[in-house]
């Protein structure tokens, strides 16, 4: 029986590929203290199905290429909130209120002349 993996997909790029992320927690064996290990692997999406921020799971297969060992099996999760739907433009973001600064000497400048002609 092949193996099956619950990742987040952490990209996309490729055409027919993407890349899982896969935490897992193990115990230390001495010091009983546990710890993630993160894995990432190379599966093959034959219909370009899943994005950035799924959660999927990959199945063990035959090699499909140099690094690409696993499949697609399911996306089991899409997230509520994907990051290329929040993209804010800069027009969009508010306008943050000018600090305090000094003038520049050019408007200093007019500004004691104008006190020295009154």
């Amino acid at each position: 029986m092949a193996k099956q993996l619950t990742g987040i997909v952490s990209s996309s790029k490729g055409d027919k590929t993407i890349i899982v992320t896969v935490h897992t927690r193990k115990t230390h064996p001495l010091y009983k203290k546990q710890y993630t290990v993160t894995s990432k692997f190379m599966a093959h999406d034959p219909k370009n199905e899943a994005q950035n921020g799924d959660k999927v799971a990959i199945v063990e297969t035959r090699p499909l290429s140099a690094r690409k060992r696993h499949i697609l099996s399911e996306i089991i999760e899409k997230p509520v909130l994907r990051e290329d739907t929040l993209a804010i433009t800069k027009a969009e973001e508010p306008i943050k209120p000018a600090s305090k600064s000094k003038k520049p000497k050019d408007e200093e400048a007019e500004a004691a002349a104008e006190e020295t002609a009154k």
